[in-house]
């Protein structure tokens, strides 16, 4: 039987969980007051971390759900993601519009990879 692996396991939740191969991150948010830019900026940085400490990384991405509390912040947000996204390596990704736990956040990200 495998194993299934919990990183960063805490009283609610694990930040990542790796089973089989495959690996699902919790959703990702930035610093509560940051710009769309920064908190798009500090995900994306977590996401490496932890798909790292998984076994991967971004070319590695199989989907990418993106929640915006505004989605007239699309265009900001995805000149983050567009500069580190690696070309040939996109995921399948749909972006919506939603309220998040709390207003100070403007973006979540939730991403699912293969392990390296």
């Amino acid at each position: 039987m495998t194993e299934i692996k919990r990183i960063k396991c805490g009283a609610r939740m694990s930040e990542a969980v790796v089973f089989n191969g495959m690996i699902w991150l919790a959703g990702q948010v930035g610093e509560p007051g940051q710009s769309v830019t920064d908190q798009t900026k500090t995900i994306l940085a977590s996401i490496d971390a932890l798909l790292a400490e998984a076994g991967s990384d971004k070319t590695r991405i199989l989907s990418a759900q993106i929640w915006l509390a505004d989605i007239g912040d699309f265009a900001e947000m995805n000149a983050v993601w567009d500069a580190w996204v690696p070309a040939g390596n996109c995921p399948a990704r749909a972006t919506g519009e939603a309220k998040l736990a709390t207003p100070d956040y403007k973006v979540e990200i939730i991403v699912t990879a293969a392990q390296a």
